[in-house]
């Protein structure tokens, strides 16, 4: 686990996140895998549907990007589902293949005729569910879960138990729930979902360290944005020891969207200093896939993948975007295969217009011509509310720059 925040013109981002009083106060797992939902979770969004094809692609570009797990979805839902997930689980590739599937032992089956080599095992435990929408007790939960998380163990897959709502359960039921589950059918690991998006980086932190003072299994945390804080909650997990994040590409997924991949991979390099094998420069591919596919599509200014990330108006340190983007960004551009860019509008100062000539070949400009044009560029960007184009720059600047050398 790397100790600094440089790392060879690559990042730059705050040293206090290095220093050793900050370090010491967190309970890092030696290593954090990410498991990813987009298959399913994503497909979840309003108005999603993934193809078998679509499915395949994306699974594809998931490991190859180096997702560890992938959801590849519930076998249950269709039989298009099922043969998405066994289509994904004969590529070979490299990420596990996991199933999603409800306290039944036909869901398990399911998970072990598509070729799966995990399962995700869903039962309700937020007390809104268990009071309102089941009309169940924790020992309801507790009798439907043992026997199918001690079948799918049974055969061979990885089980993880996952009581969904966690962050809305009453404590006696998630103490009661987790005590019998490890008397009666201990799991592999066990999840803490926040599944509307509802609790604080510090609650999250206080669940982790008790349901693994409850359980001792491995943690994994899965959230939701509807707070705006899907990716702050899971890495807040992860200083508290959670060994699994959970994520959908782009942030798809129901409401607000869950855990962003993209920035959970950010996230852990660059800014807690893991060691990873994850192939950054390829995430504008898989969310550029991702967008097509769900027909959804990414904001500009969205974190990772936004088409503005690295794109400057204003004039002040333009000269820095394209040679030094160090000083401007906290990362380099081409980490997560991206450029720097100069556009021009109604923040726009003499350097950008200068830089932009340059850049276009338009040849020398003196500093009137230069004031001209900014005018002129200032009032346009004004009018169109907007970034002018190249095209719409150049036929700013020609007429001026033609003028002056007649």
């Amino acid at each position: 686990m790397r100790e600094d925040h440089i790392e060879d013109g690559k990042w730059w981002v705050s040293p206090y996140n290095f220093v050793p009083e900050v370090r010491q106060a967190l309970d890092l797992p030696g290593k954090v895998d990410i498991h990813d939902a987009t298959l399913r979770d994503g497909e979840q969004t309003p108005g999603v549907v993934f193809s078998i094809d679509d499915k395949l692609a994306i699974a594809r570009k998931l490991s190859e990007v180096g997702v560890e797990r992938i959801e590849a979805g519930m076998p249950a839902v269709s039989p298009q589902d099922e043969e998405a997930i066994r289509e994904i689980a004969k590529l070979g590739l490299s990420s596990r293949i996991f199933t999603f599937a409800r306290a039944m032992k036909a869901d398990i089956d399911k998970a072990l005729e598509c070729g799966a080599d995990g399962v995700i095992i869903e039962v309700p435990i937020g007390y809104p569910k268990l009071k309102t929408q089941f009309g169940w007790t924790w020992k309801d939960v507790l009798e439907r879960s043992a026997p199918v998380i001690n079948y799918a163990r049974e055969q061979g897959l990885y089980a993880v138990f996952f009581p969904y709502d966690t962050t809305r359960a009453r404590p006696e039921d998630l103490e009661n729930l987790c005590s019998g589950i490890m008397g009666e059918a201990p799991p592999d690991s066990i999840g803490i979902v926040d599944t509307m998006g509802c609790a604080t980086p510090e609650a999250i932190k206080y669940m982790v360290r008790w349901v693994k003072r409850m359980t001792g299994l491995p943690v994994e945390i899965h959230t939701h944005n509807d707070f705006g804080m899907g990716v702050a909650t899971e890495l807040a997990a992860v200083t508290a020891g959670a060994e699994v994040v959970h994520s959908c590409g782009n942030g798809l997924g129901e409401r607000t969207g869950n855990a962003a991949l993209e920035e959970l991979m950010l996230g852990l390099h660059l800014l807690y200093g893991y060691e990873t094998n994850y192939e950054l420069d390829k995430l504008p591919e898989l969310g550029a896939l991702l967008s097509q596919c769900a027909n959804v599509p990414i904001a500009r200014n969205k974190p990772v993948l936004g088409s503005s990330n690295f794109t400057r108006e204003s004039g002040i340190g333009i000269q820095y975007v394209m040679h030094d983007p160090l000083v401007m960004f906290g990362t380099h551009p081409a980490l997560t295969g991206r450029v720097g860019e100069v556009v021009l509008g109604k923040k726009s100062g003499k350097a950008s217009v200068s830089y932009k000539i340059d850049a276009l070949g338009m040849g020398e400009a003196s500093d009137e011509q230069i004031t001209e044009i900014l005018h002129i560029v200032k009032q346009a960007g004004i009018k169109k509310r907007d970034v002018l184009t190249d095209d719409e720059f150049k036929a700013i600047a020609e007429p001026v720059l033609a003028n002056k050398a007649a």
